[in-house]
C-alpha cells in the first residue's frame, strides 16, 4: 500500500464544492482517504492579481503507481472542468502530488517530492496539520520544521476546521 499526500487548491466558483467533487472522485478511482486537513485560505501565489485560493491536504492510501495516480488526478481535474491555460493562473481545481511514500521521483511528467513543497506556506500549513513529523525525503527535515523556516511570507488563514 502506498502512502500519498495530495494538495487540493481552488480559486474559482464554489471552491468547497470543487473540493468535495474531487475528493469523491479520488476515493472512487484512486484509493482510500485516511486524513484530511482543515481548509486554508491564502492570497494567490505567483500571479497575485486573481481571487484568493482555498487549499487543503489529503492523505491517500493507494495501490496504484505514481504515474497511474498522476494520470488519474489529471483526468479528475479535466472531468471537473480544469483548463491549463496560464501557469499559476486561476483554476477550478488543482490536485498536486506532494509526497509518495518516501520516494524521490524525477521524470519529465512527475517530480516528487513536489519541487515547491518547502517554499509554499499554503502547502506546508495544511500538510503540517496532518503530518507534522513526516520527514521530507530530500531535505531530511520534518514538515513542521520546514514550515517554521519557510521563506514564504504569504499569510495562510484557517478557513474551515477539519
Amino acid at each position: 500500500m502506498n502512502n500519498v499526500y495530495l494538495l487540493l487548491g481552488s480559486n474559482e466558483g464554489n471552491r468547497m464544492d470543487w473540493f468535495q467533487k474531487a475528493i469523491e472522485q479520488i476515493e472512487a478511482c484512486c484509493g482510500m482517504i485516511v486524513k484530511k486537513s482543515s481548509v486554508y485560505e491564502t492570497k494567490a501565489w505567483g500571479i497575485t492579481t486573481q481571487p484568493d485560493f482555498l487549499n487543503m491536504v489529503i492523505q491517500l492510501e493507494t495501490e496504484i503507481s505514481p504515474e497511474e495516480l498522476l494520470a488519474a488526478l489529471i483526468n479528475i481535474e479535466i472531468s471537473l472542468g480544469r483548463k491549463r491555460d496560464i501557469k499559476w493562473g486561476p483554476r477550478l481545481i488543482d490536485i498536486d502530488i506532494l509526497l509518495f511514500n518516501n520516494e524521490v521521483i524525477d521524470t519529465p511528467r512527475l517530480i516528487v517530492p513536489h519541487p515547491f513543497l518547502h517554499l509554499r506556506r499554503f502547502t506546508l500549513a495544511p500538510l503540517a496539520e496532518i503530518a507534522p513529523y513526516y520527514i521530507h525525503p530530500v531535505l531530511h527535515k520534518t514538515i513542521a520544521q520546514l514550515l517554521t523556516v519557510s521563506p514564504d511570507n504569504l499569510e495562510v488563514h484557517l478557513k474551515i476546521g477539519s
